[in-house]
């Protein structure tokens, strides 16, 4: 029997199921606890500047650098878990996070904030994210099963910012910004023990989906090789330019919302609710997007991702601006939010296949969290010199317009037809 056909079998075998299964949702919920944490964020910005007198502008770049950071550790981090496994990465991470996030209350200049949120958590959040998790489920399952376990896991970063959202602000409301930072910070130290069963060897029958999939790839070849390979190809930059400006989003989105919010003289709930909301509706997108990855090219989600943001920013510049107003542009958004990386690993993985793929993808997320800095910097700066966020959400449709049609020259092969059954 062929390897193209022992992969599929493989996975009919119950053993085998269950094994990805659990890979899959170990890794949702490891994503979860990092990126909930994170995207959480943005409800300290105004308690932050009340207690330490730090200015909008300073704990936005502190915040802006954590942006980076995030993006930057991964390929680090990726490249270092395809050598040599994903679990002990991701316990690093999560005990590192802790630490920056616990040492953030005992902070008094702008560069201890720097150091606690923008570097010390946001480097740790990055070795248990998306390139790390994503790149250590999609060697143990068949390329036609990639793209749902990449948006599966994805709606775990969603469903972690639905339930942290409200949790922080109701810890900050009710016990203050410090107690509901070092409750965070313990949180953290949850991705642990996950961290340990994602490193638990597959059962023979996973096993044996894993080595029929990496038959199917190209042959081997050594990371840098790979790397030189995939900086020499046009679409693997296009991929990048439209993931900056995802991040752009992204970061704007978290961050300033809250600001946002307050400007249009609504209470701080109206923002919290938002921000879940945000991950709520991510997740229904993210499981759409890794679902239609299997139907359709995923150059044309993209595109369609990016072009449905724009219009959605376009619509929310010209409605009331009610609680009603921003929980609906939150759920467009959200639908839209991260429904990005399910598409854009999924490329990943069938230009370059899956062995590197934590390295490749983290490259991408680099991208992704370079614009993520400006997103958060320039909403500081824009608010400290103009009173208000406009200019942003100006950039912000003409990126998001952007990213849509630097998509369309993606190189990515036309899926095969399928069979009708007779």
């Amino acid at each position: 029997m062929s390897s193209e056909a022992s992969a599929p079998a493989a996975l009919t075998q119950p053993s085998a199921r269950a094994a990805a299964w659990a890979v899959v949702i170990t890794a949702a919920a490891i994503l979860m606890i990092t990126t909930g944490v994170r995207q959480s964020l943005g409800l300290f910005v105004s308690p932050l500047n009340t207690a330490t007198g730090l200015g909008i502008v300073g704990i936005s770049f502190a915040l802006a650098v954590g942006q980076f950071f995030w993006g930057a550790s991964q390929p680090v981090f990726g490249a270092i878990a395809d050598r040599y496994g994903p679990a002990r990465v991701i316990m690093v991470g999560g005990v590192i996070m802790a630490l920056g996030m616990a040492l953030t209350p005992f902070v008094s200049s702008q560069w201890a904030l720097v150091f606690t949120l923008g570097v010390l958590s946001a480097a740790g959040a990055g070795a248990g994210s998306f390139s790390i998790l994503i790149g250590a489920t999609a060697q143990r399952l068949p390329p036609e099963r990639r793209a749902f376990a990449a948006g599966f896991i994805n709606a775990g970063s969603s469903f972690g910012q639905f339930v942290y959202a409200p949790l922080a602000q109701f810890l900050i409301s009710a016990f203050g910004w410090v107690a509901a930072m070092l409750t965070l910070a313990a949180s953290a130290l949850l991705t642990l023990p996950f961290a340990r069963k994602l490193g638990q060897p597959a059962p023979a029958a996973a096993a044996a989906v894993a080595g029929a999939a990496a038959a199917n790839t190209a042959p081997a070849m050594g990371l840098r090789e790979q790397v030189r390979i995939a900086f020499r190809d046009r679409s693997y930059w296009l991929l990048h330019a439209g993931f900056f400006t995802c991040g752009f989003h992204v970061a704007f989105l978290v961050t300033h919302l809250p600001g946002e919010v307050a400007l249009c003289g609504l209470p701080a709930s109206v923002a919290a609710t938002s921000i879940a909301f945000i991950g709520l509706f991510n997740i229904a997108g993210s499981l759409t997007a890794g679902a239609l990855g299997n139907r359709y090219r995923m150059k044309w989600l993209l595109y369609w991702v990016y072009f449905a943001r724009a219009v959605a920013v376009v619509l929310y510049l010209l409605a009331p601006k009610t609680s009603l107003t921003f929980y609906v542009f939150a759920a467009v958004m959200g639908f839209t939010y991260l429904s990005t990386v399910p598409p854009t690993a999924g490329l990943i993985g069938k230009l370059f296949g899956v062995r590197y793929l934590a390295t490749l993808f983290g490259l991408t997320l680099l991208s992704h969290q370079i614009g993520g800095f400006f997103g958060a910097w320039l909403g500081g700066i824009a608010i400290d010199r103009t009173g208000t966020y406009q200019w942003m959400w100006y950039a912000d449709i003409a990126l998001a317009l952007f990213a849509a049609f630097i998509n369309l020259p993606i190189r990515e092969a036309r899926l095969p037809a399928r069979v009708q059954p007779a």
